[in-house]
């Protein structure tokens, strides 16, 4: 469902059709000493229906930098495979990556030039670049911010609650994995909406983007629960 006359109605009635539009989902990121790292489920939900059990939320852009998708996920494809091929044209055309504060900004662009229609798609844009590491929040109004961590979806009340309670911008990256998968167990457990695995990926100078192999996952699993 769109909405094509939002100024005639109450904007806190707006918000409220918005979030009932989002479906269930939980997506984390996290900054930590040497890159970033980003998680999410695999349950894609209609509703009260299970659609899928092995939905991709976590999608490469480049080879510094990822994107995870919550909402509508039609909505969220055409702004990531948008925003991966503008991103490959200018690194054809300038010789040099796209930044990732620009993937995001372009990604906020989108959004808000849809305007008085809306994408339904929220997102957390990480990576790292000449710059350092980043990890940016991009919600369907186009609203742009810069964090040290995120959670994004239907489980993200319950996660963010972990990972506020145990970050440091200093932690190693098995500290920071072992963060990240403990604010996923604790959605797992209160949000149906949210289930059916994780995708992790990390993002370091040194190797790039690297999703972590399921078995790496499974025996960090067991320990945390």
């Amino acid at each position: 469902m769109y909405m094509s006359d939002v100024k005639a109605r109450n904007p806190v009635r707006v918000l409220d059709d918005l979030r009932g539009l989002l479906k269930g989902t939980t997506t984390v990121g996290v900054k930590f000493k040497d890159g970033v790292i980003i998680t999410s489920d695999k349950r894609a939900t209609s509703g009260t229906f299970v659609a899928s059990k092995s939905a991709v939320k976590t999608v490469k852009l480049t080879d510094y930098a990822v994107a995870t998708i919550s909402g509508l996920v039609a909505d969220g494809q055409y702004l990531v495979n948008n925003v991966t091929a503008i991103s490959e044209l200018y690194r054809l055309d300038m010789e040099r990556s796209m930044s990732i504060r620009g993937m995001a900004k372009l990604l906020s662009v989108m959004l808000r030039n849809y305007r008085p229609l809306f994408l339904m798609a929220h997102l957390i844009v990480g990576g790292i670049d000449g710059e350092g590491p980043h990890l940016f929040n991009v919600d369907f109004f186009g609203t742009l911010t810069e964090e040290d961590y995120l959670a994004t979806g239907s489980g993200s009340p319950v996660a963010i609650s972990v990972i506020e309670e145990g970050y440091s911008p200093d932690m190693s990256r098995d500290e920071a994995l072992r963060l990240v998968l403990s604010a996923m167990i604790a959605a797992l457990q209160r949000d149906s909406a949210t289930g059916d695995g994780t995708d992790v990926v990390t993002i370091t100078r040194d190797e790039g983007v690297v999703f972590i192999p399921k078995e790496e996952i499974k025996k960090l699993w067991k320990e945390l629960v």
